[in-house]
C-alpha cells in the first residue's frame, strides 16, 4: 500500500481523530486495550529483516487470531468507529494514536506522535511478542531484536500501571496496581514492595528486579516518577516509530519553497539598505 500523503488536510484529520479517541476512551474506560493494541501491532518489528512494526496489520484477523492478540479485537473494533469517521487515515497511524491517546487520557505523559505510517496486509508469524511466562533473557531476546534498550524495557514495561490480566487472554488475572485506569508510576513502587495481595507480579515483572540492569531503572522510577514520564515519552515513542521513517517533508515542500522565497526576500532587502547606507556614507566623505 502507498505511502499516505501528509499534508494539510491529513493533519487536520488526525486532530480530529485523536478528538474523537479521547472522548472515546473516556467514555469507555477502554485506555488499558486501546494501548495494548498500540503496543503489539509495532512490537512485531525485526531490525535485523526490517519486517513487523507499526503498519496497521493486527487488523488482519491472521494477525489477530494469533494467542498473544487475544481479546485485541474488541479494541480494533472500537477503531473502526473513529476510522469511519476519518478513512482518510491509516490504520497505521490510526492504532498508535490511539496508544499515545490512551496514556494521555489517564494522566500519563504528552508523546510525541508523528503521522504517515503507512499500512501492510503482510502479517509476521506468532512468537515475536513477549511471553508473560518467561524472564530476563527473553525480555531482551525480544525487545533487543526490536531494536530497544534495557532502559526501554523497564520503561515500557512501567505502562502495566494501566489494565489488568484476564484469564481468558494470557492465563492470569488481576490489577497491576491499585487504580488500573490511572499512568502513574504506580508499578514500580508496588513491584519493589514485593508480593502484594490482589496485585499481579508475572515472571517478566519479577524479572526487572533479578537483573541489576533493569533493578536499577525500576528504583530510579519507583522514586522519581517525573523521570519516569520522560523515560516513558521516549520509549513509546521509538515503540511506535520502529521502521518508519517520516516522509510527510515532501509533502510540505511547496510551503517551505515559499518560506524559503520570503527568507530570501529578506536577505536580500537588508543587502539592499546596507549597501546603500554605505554608499551614502562614502559620497559624504568625498
Amino acid at each position: 500500500m502507498a505511502l499516505p500523503v501528509v499534508d494539510t488536510e491529513y493533519l487536520k484529520e488526525i486532530d480530529r481523530a485523536r478528538r474523537d479517541l479521547r472522548a472515546l476512551i473516556a467514555n469507555r474506560n477502554c485506555a488499558p486495550i486501546m494501548l495494548r493494541l498500540a503496543w503489539h501491532d509495532a512490537g512485531t518489528y525485526d531490525a535485523s529483516t526490517k519486517t513487523g512494526g507499526p503498519n496497521g496489520s493486527i487488523r488482519n484477523e491472521e494477525e489477530y487470531s494469533h494467542g498473544s492478540n487475544n481479546g485485541l479485537k474488541k479494541a480494533i473494533d472500537f477503531c473502526e468507529e473513529v476510522k469511519s469517521k476519518h478513512p482518510k487515515i491509516t490504520y497505521a497511524d490510526l492504532y498508535q494514536l490511539a496508544g499515545v491517546v490512551a496514556v494521555e487520557v489517564t494522566g500519563g505523559p504528552t508523546i510525541d506522535f508523528v503521522p504517515g505510517r503507512k499500512d501492510s496486509n503482510v502479517c509476521t508469524k506468532e512468537g515475536r511478542l513477549p511471553d508473560a511466562k518467561k524472564g530476563v533473557l527473553h525480555l531482551r531476546d525480544i525487545f533487543y531484536r526490536m531494536g530497544l534498550s534495557d532502559k526501554d524495557i523497564v520503561a515500557l514495561s512501567g505502562a502495566h500501571t494501566l489494565g489488568r490480566a484476564h484469564p481468558e487472554r494470557s492465563g492470569f488475572d488481576g490489577p497491576w496496581t491499585e487504580d488500573p485506569l490511572k499512568f502513574d508510576n504506580s508499578y514500580f513502587v508496588e513491584l519493589l514492595k514485593g508480593e502484594y495481595e490482589g496485585l499481579l507480579k508475572l515472571p517478566t515483572d519479577k524479572a526487572l528486579l533479578e537483573d541489576p540492569e533493569f533493578r536499577y531503572y525500576v528504583e530510579l522510577y519507583a522514586k522519581d516518577e517525573d523521570a519516569f514520564f520522560k523515560g516513558y515519552a521516549a520509549s513509546h515513542k521509538k515503540l511506535s516509530e520502529l521502521g518508519f521513517t517520516p516522509s510527510f517533508g515532501k509533502a510540505i515542500v511547496k510551503d517551505s519553497t515559499v518560506l524559503a522565497q520570503g527568507a530570501v526576500g529578506v536577505a536580500v532587502a537588508a543587502a539592499v539598505v546596507i549597501l546603500s547606507y554605505f554608499y551614502e556614507i562614502r559620497k559624504k566623505m568625498k
